[in-house]
């Protein structure tokens, strides 16, 4: 059986949420499709002592000011989780859990959105479907020959699990910094290595400033004016507490990117290699965009091309929370909000024609 309605919105994360929070606003019948059994998004995956960049007056969705965690400066992903959930029910947003989305295909003046439950029919969609689900591994050589652990960020969890062990965490951003400090506070025996000699933002820098930065970008971007560089040119790593206490004791000296794994180990450009049990890859993801293979619009770097969050190609498709070429610091509860506003506007001007 199908089923219709004005608007699909796929995911039911924090993008998903601000877009049914304004959609709601603006009184379009909207159905929002999660694959997750539980509410929270990627954040009730995420590994147990991960922290906000930003404190929680500055880390909230529309509408809703997230509440302080008693006893912490930066909330933790338990205290976010306990908010989307909040948020969901205190705008009573139509969320459908355990929905798995197929695809998105051209059917006449709708577009047709096929999931495990039946299909539906919206005359818009918006792709809410996030990163998590698309961990990315680079093509190391020896990458197979390796016979310990492997592991990226979203299977990491608690540093107990690593006791005794010799592990080497892979990247030089915000994940790999905290995921390597967890590991440091624990005594576990580290090895982190980065591309490039780790650039910490200022210490009183947070996400308030990055999120300031990226619409400074934006705007420049838009109106011709010459690149500021945004995130990028403050740094790559915001100094949250434990990341700055494993830093100042001295127990995050990276190490150069090492050449190639061996079937014990790693081994540098210059020879030196060591043995280790486990390689954690903090390298970052990509979009999840395969339910809109079928539609045609993916171009250079995996993407599809965007004006705002609007798809260039497909006037009816929206994509919201991917990064920055979805909306300045769409990917952060701060941020989503603007471009999830300016989707619904373009969604409820699409539906009066």
């Amino acid at each position: 059986m199908t089923q219709r309605t004005d608007v699909v919105v796929i995911g039911g994360g924090q993008s998903g949420l601000a877009a049914g929070y304004h959609l709601r606003r603006l009184g379009i019948e909207h159905v929002i499709l999660d694959a997750q059994a539980a509410s929270g998004g990627a954040w009730q995956h995420t590994w147990d002592s991960l922290r906000l960049f930003s404190p929680a007056e500055y880390s909230s969705l529309p509408g809703r000011l997230m509440p302080v965690q008693p006893g912490r400066t930066y909330p933790d992903a338990r205290h976010v989780e306990d908010y989307l959930a909040d948020y969901e029910k205190r705008y009573d947003l139509p969320v459908r859990r355990g929905v798995r989305v197929s695809a998105v295909r051209r059917d006449g003046a709708f577009l047709r959105v096929a999931t495990d439950g039946g299909d539906w029919q919206a005359r818009a969609v918006v792709g809410a479907t996030g990163t998590w689900t698309r961990p990315f591994v680079p093509a190391v050589p020896g990458r197979r020959e390796y016979t310990g652990r492997r592991l990226h960020t979203v299977q990491y969890q608690d540093p107990a699990e690593f006791a005794g062990q010799r592990v080497v965490v892979v990247g030089g951003g915000n994940s790999g910094a905290q995921i390597a400090a967890d590991l440091a506070h624990a005594g576990t025996d580290l090895t982190w290595v980065a591309q490039r000699p780790p650039r910490y933002l200022a210490d009183d820098i947070d996400g308030r400033a990055l999120f300031d930065a990226a619409t400074a970008r934006r705007r420049a971007l838009d109106e011709g004016r010459t690149d500021t560089g945004g995130v990028a040119s403050l740094g790559d790593i915001v100094a949250v507490p434990s990341v700055r206490a494993a830093r100042d004791a001295g127990l995050l000296a990276a190490e150069p990117m090492f050449a190639r794994l061996t079937t014990t180990g790693v081994r540098w450009a210059d020879g030196s290699a060591a043995e280790v049990d486990a390689v954690i890859w903090c390298t970052g993801f990509r979009p999840a965009l395969a339910p809109f293979a079928g539609l045609r619009l993916r171009g250079s770097r995996g993407r599809i091309a965007t004006a705002g969050t609007r798809a260039v190609d497909e006037p009816r498709l929206h994509l919201l929370g991917y990064g920055d070429w979805t909306g300045p610091a769409s990917a952060t509860l701060i941020g989503v909000g603007r471009p999830a506003r300016e989707a619904a506007r373009e969604i409820a001007e699409l539906l009066r024609t």
